[in-house]
């Protein structure tokens, strides 16, 4: 999705624009900082929704259910945190009502477990050299790894999204799950040895090709979210 730089209102809305120039002229309805917003924080929250939903549909209306709430109220956004963390913590709430809904609901419990975080149980993609595998399309290995990761049980896909796909920090992913440290890295320990077998030897691209959200998808998204702010008045 690519955003075209817009005068408006003597503010320039395009990629260059600071966060907080964007929120500020959201909060004053201005429906292209609305989707600028929107196109830079598709891939975070599609992913955290991702991370708890059982499939791309049931994520997807997490990722607009979440953004109708944070627009509506973003009056309320006081910059105490980032603007990614607050959004965050609405998308992760929207998606454990919903999968509570749909009966899916997964128990997010401290884990106590003695576990060495140091040694490495997954061959990350692109690590090794010279492997035959790394002649694999960029887009099937997508596709391996989507399935692979989808079969994660939804405490241990979320936060290991979050850290392989968005690059959080275990620190920012245990306050935006309200989780101990401790319960993220055995989280992501547990999962990342469930994945050795089914990713170790066969892929050869990287982690921040998953669950993608760009391109039309960014841009449809955007759509329905603004219109449905302008039937609610709010823009």
């Amino acid at each position: 999705m690519k955003a075209q730089p817009i005068q408006q209102d003597r503010i320039f809305i395009g990629p260059a624009s600071a966060e907080e120039e964007l929120i500020a002229a959201a909060q004053n309805h201005n429906e292209d900082a609305v989707r600028e917003l929107i196109r830079r924080l598709n891939p975070r929250i599609f992913r955290v929704a991702r991370g708890i939903m059982a499939s791309d549909a049931e994520a997807e209306e997490v990722v607009q259910e979440t953004y109708l709430k944070a627009f509506t109220k973003l009056d309320t956004f006081r910059g105490e945190a980032r603007f990614s963390t607050w959004i965050t913590r609405i998308a992760v709430n929207t998606a454990l009502m919903q999968a509570r809904r749909a009966h899916l609901q997964e128990e997010y419990d401290t884990v106590t477990e003695d576990v060495n975080f140091t040694s490495r149980v997954v061959v990350f993609p692109g690590q090794e050299a010279n492997r035959p595998e790394a002649d694999m399309g960029r887009s099937q290995m997508r596709v391996f790894l989507e399935d692979a990761i989808g079969c994660l049980p939804a405490e241990l896909r979320l936060p290991f999204l979050m850290r392989e796909a968005e690059g959080m920090s275990v620190l920012d992913i245990a306050k935006d799950l309200s989780l101990n440290p401790i319960t993220v890295k055995t989280r992501l320990f547990r999962a990342r040895r469930r994945l050795r077998t089914a990713l170790e030897g066969r892929i050869g691209g990287g982690f921040d090709a998953i669950f993608p959200f760009d391109g039309k998808r960014c841009v449809n998204m955007a759509d329905r979210v603004v219109d449905q702010l302008k039937v609610e008045g709010r823009l």
